[in-house]
């Protein structure tokens, strides 16, 4: 059962002034000091004198709590043993007349603070970049002057995992857009009499639009976010400094194979969600629209620019690069523990997906400039 620090009271100091004699006992540790503590910070009663002639054990904490007291009240302290007098004359050495806390700095001057630490974070992130960015371009430059550096096999199955692995659930993704673009934009339209241009609808904004952005997103969540976990969790097991040790280039070995397999497919992922969401929209005019999907489907032919496809296509490989270097940048900086995997993780999904939507914005006005509208 554990011991707790208890106190008794003693009208009249030592030498008969104002004030009683405050007698500690039991251990003064910090497993026990507490109740202890809470008690005397409530006392009201002038104290002279503290005796700790009947106080067993006692550590720093219990001696930061008998000087506290005694200064507090300005008391004389008796019966101390040997342990105890040593550890109250170091905690008395090592006092500090500073704030506990720090003083709270005007809203302006925080404001200017918070800003400049961004702007540097900014920067140092921007160096760093680039400097990722630089050991990419020169690991490809290597394997191109040397294809037997060339890792296959490694291209092949993150080809695998990004593209083939999520064929499911871009699929479905893809149909249900189709389907809500098609359901929504026929119900708008008809109020002007022209639901039939809904096909016009589905088929310019998938090919164009939300079938390549779409894709990249879901591809940033899932491999994007894959990528910065797989890497930050080798950098924490060293995995990565084994294979420098070993004579293995780590860019070559996990981040050349990862970004290939990307710009790789994301291109046939957009062209393929591209189709289910047309896919989507015929059925759903075929259910509720009186527009057979066979019909559906030729008007896409005729009313779709094949201009749109090409802008899709274009984008996609961009936008594949852009979510596969933010995963393994992200993954690469991976440092301390495992929370920091976590971190990381998010930062690859949020800039993936954050970069990939004004890279978007960019890309609509730029084809717009260009006449394909």
């Amino acid at each position: 059962m554990r011991e707790w620090a208890d106190y008794s009271w003693q009208d009249g100091g030592e030498q008969g002034g104002v004030g009683g004699t405050l007698v500690l006992t039991g251990p003064l540790l910090v497993s026990s000091v507490g109740p202890l503590d809470r008690e005397l910070r409530e006392l009201d009663r002038p104290v002279s004198t503290i005796d700790l002639s009947a106080t067993g054990q006692i550590d720093t904490v219990g001696a930061w709590t008998v000087l506290r007291l005694a200064q507090q009240h300005d008391a004389e302290i008796t019966g101390a043993g040997d342990q105890a007098s040593r550890l109250l004359d170091v905690v008395r050495g090592a006092q500090s007349g500073a704030d506990i806390r720090p003083p709270r700095e005007g809203a302006l001057f925080r404001s200017l603070d918070k800003f400049g630490r961004l702007v540097s974070g900014l920067g140092h992130g921007s160096v760093r970049v680039i400097g990722f960015l630089g050991a990419i371009i020169m690991s490809l430059g290597g394997m191109i002057r040397h294809p037997r550096r060339i890792r296959g096999r490694a291209i092949v199955r993150q080809m695998e995992l990004v593209g083939v692995a999520s064929l499911p659930i871009i699929g479905l993704m893809s149909f249900l857009i189709g389907i809500v673009i098609a359901q929504q934009g026929a119900a708008q339209l008809s109020q002007f009499g022209a639901e039939a241009l809904a096909v016009n609808l589905v088929g310019r904004l998938t090919l164009r639009e939300l079938g390549v952005l779409m894709t990249a997103i879901m591809v940033a969540g899932r491999s994007g976010s894959a990528f910065a976990a797989q890497l930050g969790t080798m950098k924490l097991t060293e995995e990565i400094d084994a294979m420098r040790t070993i004579g293995v280039n780590p860019m070559e070995a996990l981040i050349v194979p990862r970004i290939l397999a990307s710009v790789l497919m994301m291109p046939l992922l957009g062209f393929y969600a591209s189709v289910i969401a047309i896919l989507g929209g015929a059925v759903i005019s075929d259910l509720t629209l009186g527009v057979p999907a066979y019909s559906f489907l030729m008007r896409i032919r005729e009313v779709v620019p094949v201009y749109d496809l090409y802008i899709g296509l274009i984008k996609a490989p961009v936008f594949g690069l852009i979510v596969a270097l933010a995963g393994c940048y992200q993954g690469m900086q991976v440092e301390g523990n495992a929370e920091e995997v976590g971190l990381r993780t998010t930062q690859a999904v949020v800039q993936a997906i954050f970069m990939v939507i004004v890279l978007d914005a960019f890309f609509a006005v730029f084809f717009s400039n260009l006449g394909w509208n």
